[in-house]
């Protein structure tokens, strides 16, 4: 009787520890279905699609205008590398506006 009883309970357990990797795995395909929508959304600004980019990858748009990364982020925006640059003068200028 003992046996079943810790044969019943380490099912249970088992079961509980594939139900909380199903359920972590679901938020995390979630999460970063979510963050793409966010980086295409053209409801959302350029800023926001870029910072939403950042956010996904946990890097920061380089500075240098000529980086080979920023038509990745541009793709995966779907903005311009026009747009994107924007971007880049607009973050420079605050930059510098909070230095000076």
């Amino acid at each position: 009787m003992r046996d079943e009883r810790l044969n019943s309970a380490a099912h249970d357990s088992l079961a509980e520890y594939r139900n909380r990797l199903a359920a972590e795995e679901y938020d995390r395909v979630e999460r970063k279905r979510l963050g793409l929508a966010e980086q295409h959304s053209l409801h959302n600004s350029a800023d926001a699609r870029i910072r939403a980019w950042e956010r996904a990858h946990h890097l920061r748009m380089p500075s240098d205008p000529s980086h080979a990364v920023l038509e990745v982020i541009a793709s995966a925006t779907q903005l311009t590398l026009a747009e994107v640059r924007d971007q880049q003068q607009i973050r420079a200028g605050q930059f510098r506006q909070s230095k000076g």
